[in-house]
């Protein structure tokens, strides 16, 4: 027994009553006990900062079952307070008479401060000014665009002359050309074009490109080749060409003069006559062929100086997207679309390097002796399933910062394309037109758009292909309102008026301070107005479509044939339909009279869907004169509810803004 193991016996304590221990153990005797359930959760962190469990998902997450009434490891405070005393610190109340005291005083006193610490001069100044950037772009978000300096034309600050006018230069006299004069004109019935003479070779389109979408993306790359754009005078094609016209011209300088009641930025043009011809030339150091991004567009936050987003650098930034995309599209490869003369700007180190383009020299007979000469191009050219081939000109709009447009390409491109087109008609008018009209004198069948957008917002050296949308430019051109008759009227205008000048080189010259634009803001300035004091009323049943940012387009209702100025829809039953034009008073009764025709149609084809439907003509001077035809307005403020004080300051907003 000697070499076994001994057992001792554990000591067993009965509890006669119940279970568990009878009596506390000496290392836990003097701890206070904090009762707790079985399916409590253990493992709470400590949460030091408070922030952790205030989530009102996880608020009951660690709490026990018994409650938190128990305060077992609660902590007190021992010390004596009652030396301690609560000390009023609210600002004592001041008896009226002594409230407003002294109050101008401490104002002055507050900016002598803040000159004193920022003072004017050097580095200061511009923290200062983006500091006011800020604060407008913020009040801008706040309440709405448009609201603050409706008075002054979008960045007409930013604008300058495209050359410098010199002191000895000669201003000819009766030779301003006033926009709204020049939108008046026409020249119908133009004759077909007569070919003269055809150069050039073609890629194919690939037509895999008009499968893009934004759920698959194509990376833009860069394509090396070379853009010949060859002034007129310069062309060898055009020389030979003297006996068979007496103007001639190129189809971007004709679309230019052309769409000039469009445009806002400055552009010159060099005319020189000898003898009976004449010719529209461009400066050889002009940026003629830049393309111009958001011209149109009504207070766009463009950087200064040499910020990526500036003017300057978002043209060349969309000149340079548009000749890549124009060639990344196409087929590569030896199958071309070679005509039988070959390009006339092409030199040996260039071959094998210049990109797709054919040329067309046209001829249009104008009347009274006029006959016009047009280089025009194409730049690619599409089969057909019968075997037909057809020719197209290939451009592209881009995205720079959908916060500027307010339509972000990557989310409305797929769903809303109609949505997308309906921004850039608004913000690149001018280009657009100036693209269909080139499309229109080449003779294309189709104006091929690609949408490319940047990669980041921030950087402009990246960008991705995120749809392409095609059209008949004669077709396209009613869509935008761009009619050829006027533009033809246009280009005839000037023609005539350079044919009178004694031979010699002149200039014509687009100033940044005089343009249509200045009816253009004023219009949307008041079509905004009248749209805001109208949202409280939209509900379910109701709807408002406006022509301006922020609001529906209206071609969501009407379609594509005609765009009035705002649409309301009360309950699913009443629409009004409103025009609003702003022009000068000795027009005021012949346009009421001609705009309320052109809706004719419009409101016959919408008295089928809508039980009422009410055309509200608001026709007003840039003086505030207002039609009689505005009494449709007044009715429908009264239909709508609106109380009399708040149309009478309607009304005298609405001529302060036209005034």
């Amino acid at each position: 027994m000697a070499g076994k193991a001994s057992f001792i016996p554990p000591v067993i304590e009965d509890n006669p009553d119940g279970w568990g221990p009878c009596a506390i153990p000496t290392a836990f005797k003097d701890i206070p006990y904090q009762p707790f359930s079985k399916g409590d959760r253990l493992g709470k962190v400590s949460d030091w900062t408070g922030g952790t469990y205030q989530d009102r998902r996880y608020m009951n997450k660690y709490q026990s079952q018994f409650g938190t009434g128990s305060q077992m490891f609660s902590y007190y405070h021992e010390e004596d307070e009652s030396s301690f005393q609560l000390v009023d610190t609210s600002r004592p109340q001041r008896p009226l008479y002594q409230r407003n005291k002294n109050r101008f005083g401490q104002r002055n006193v507050r900016r002598d401060q803040r000159n004193q610490r920022y003072p004017s001069g050097g580095m200061q100044s511009l923290s200062k000014n983006q500091n006011r950037q800020k604060f407008s772009r913020k009040m801008q978000r706040n309440y709405g665009r448009g609201q603050w300096n409706d008075r002054k034309p979008a960045n007409i600050q930013k604008r300058a002359p495209s050359v410098t006018v010199r002191e000895e230069w000669k201003v000819l006299e009766d030779g301003e050309m006033d926009f709204p004069r020049l939108s008046k004109l026409n020249l119908p019935n133009v004759e077909e074009p007569e070919d003269l003479y055809v150069c050039g070779s073609l890629e194919y389109y690939e037509k895999s490109y008009d499968r893009v979408t934004t759920k698959n993306e194509v990376p833009l790359a860069g394509v090396n080749r070379i853009f010949h754009k060859v002034t007129t005078t310069d062309d060898p094609i055009i020389r030979k060409l003297l006996s068979k016209g007496n103007v001639f011209t190129t189809d971007a300088i004709a679309a230019t003069l052309m769409t000039a009641t469009r445009s806002l930025y400055s552009w010159d043009v060099v005319v020189q006559r000898v003898g009976s011809k004449l010719f529209f030339d461009k400066r050889d150091d002009s940026e003629f062929d830049l393309l111009t991004v958001s011209e149109t567009a009504h207070d766009v936050p463009f950087d200064e100086g040499n910020g990526i987003n500036s003017p300057t650098n978002l043209g060349l930034e969309a000149t340079f997207i548009n000749q890549n995309f124009s060639q990344q599209c196409l087929k590569r490869g030896p199958e071309k679309k070679v005509f039988p003369n070959p390009n006339p700007f092409v030199t040996d180190e260039d071959e094998g390097q210049v990109a797709s383009v054919a040329y067309r020299y046209r001829k249009w007979n104008l009347g009274d002796g006029i006959e016009l000469i047009v280089r025009c191009e194409h730049d690619s050219v599409v089969p057909g399933p019968n075997g037909e081939e057809s020719f197209i000109n290939i451009k592209t709009l881009n995205e720079w910062d959908p916060r500027a447009t307010g339509v972000d390409w990557r989310q409305k491109l797929d769903s809303q394309r109609g949505a997308v087109l309906a921004t850039e008609l608004r913000n690149n008018s001018c280009k657009l037109a100036k693209w269909t009209v080139s499309s229109i004198l080449a003779g294309s069948e189709y104006l091929k758009l690609g949408y490319v957008s940047r990669v980041n917002y921030l950087d402009s050296s990246k960008h991705t292909i995120l749809g392409t949308q095609q059209f008949r430019p004669k077709e396209f051109s009613t869509q935008i309102a761009l009619n050829m008759d006027n533009a033809w009227g246009i280009l005839r205008c000037i023609i005539d008026t350079c044919m009178k000048l004694p031979d010699g080189k002149y200039l014509i010259l687009k100033d940044p301070l005089k343009y249509l634009g200045r009816f253009t803001w004023r219009h949307d300035s008041i079509i905004n107005f009248i749209a805001k004091p109208l949202q409280p009323v939209i509900n379910v049943h109701s709807s408002l479509c406006a022509d301006v940012h922020g609001f529906l387009n209206p071609l969501i209702i009407t379609g594509e044939n005609c765009r009035p100025d705002l649409l309301f829809l009360i309950q699913c039953k009443c629409l009004y339909v409103l025009a609003l034009t702003v022009g000068f008073e000795s027009n005021l009764n012949n346009n009421a009279v001609r705009k309320k025709e052109k809706y004719l149609n419009l409101i016959k084809e919408m008295s089928r869907n809508y039980r009422f439907v009410k055309f509200v003509h608001l026709f007003m001077s840039s003086l505030g004169v207002f039609s009689d035809e505005c009494s449709t307005f007044l009715d429908m403020m009264n239909d709508i509810g609106i109380d009399k004080k708040q149309q009478l300051y309607i009304i005298k907003k609405m001529i302060n803004i036209a005034m």
